[in-house]
């Protein structure tokens, strides 16, 4: 494996879909929640854990760009997202957001499904690098795999992430594979956690502004 995500490089684009219900939707939301706060504004912007490149095409295609770093910790992934973004006016650094060391540089930063992979301590300190990295006022954007709050609810919402799988295309095998990575491969904390994260950070504004299946969409203001 050469990143922490379920598939190979040249396997991402294609199967992200068929385990992350409405993955296109979630990059709609995001781009609508940046237009409604900034405006037409000139952004600097920060995409940790940038994958493919994904995020970086939408930013180069629909925003008002003063500046644009894309950073992933898989040299593979970032090769990818260059070729996606050749002729671009961006930068690429091997990076991930826990060994991220900026300070006061950007208006926007995002972490789109890609914090989960961590344990307790190094979340708090990629929450952590991504506040440093924003000016005051900026804004943290970041979607990740949650929690429910109990046993039953955690049974019921993976049952119900392999039905999709199955209706996506993917075997019941492939499915029940994915499935039994959770706790074990990534690691989803609840609503509640996500907020108390925040607020031990030291945004003065977070909410949550997209909600599916597991994947939930989080904003906060520095």
């Amino acid at each position: 494996m050469d990143n922490k995500s379920a598939f190979n490089v040249n396997q991402y684009d294609d199967n992200v879909r068929k385990v992350i219900p409405f993955y296109d939707e979630i990059y709609d939301q995001i781009f609508d929640l940046i237009r409604t706060y900034f405006k037409d504004k000139p952004l600097s912007v920060l995409d940790t854990g940038c994958g493919t490149g994904n995020f970086g095409i939408r930013a180069c295609r629909e925003l008002n760009l003063s500046e644009l770093i894309l950073c992933d910790p898989s040299e593979k992934m970032l090769s990818d997202a260059k070729r996606k973004l050749d002729g671009k006016d961006c930068t690429f650094i091997c990076t991930g957001s826990e060994t991220l060391d900026i300070t006061d540089r950007f208006d926007l930063v995002t972490a789109i499904q890609s914090h989960h992979y961590f344990d307790k301590a190094t979340r708090e300190t990629a929450v952590k690098n991504c506040f440093n990295a924003l000016k005051p006022g900026g804004m943290f954007i970041y979607f990740e795999n949650t929690a429910p709050n109990t046993e039953t609810g955690t049974d019921i919402l993976i049952r119900r992430i392999e039905n999709f799988g199955v209706t996506a295309g993917r075997t019941a095998d492939e499915a029940k594979a994915h499935s039994a990575r959770y706790n074990s491969e990534y690691f989803p904390i609840t609503v509640k956690e996500h907020f108390d994260l925040m607020e031990k950070t030291g945004f003065k504004v977070s909410e949550i502004f997209w909600h599916s299946y597991m994947q939930s969409g989080f904003y906060a203001i520095k």
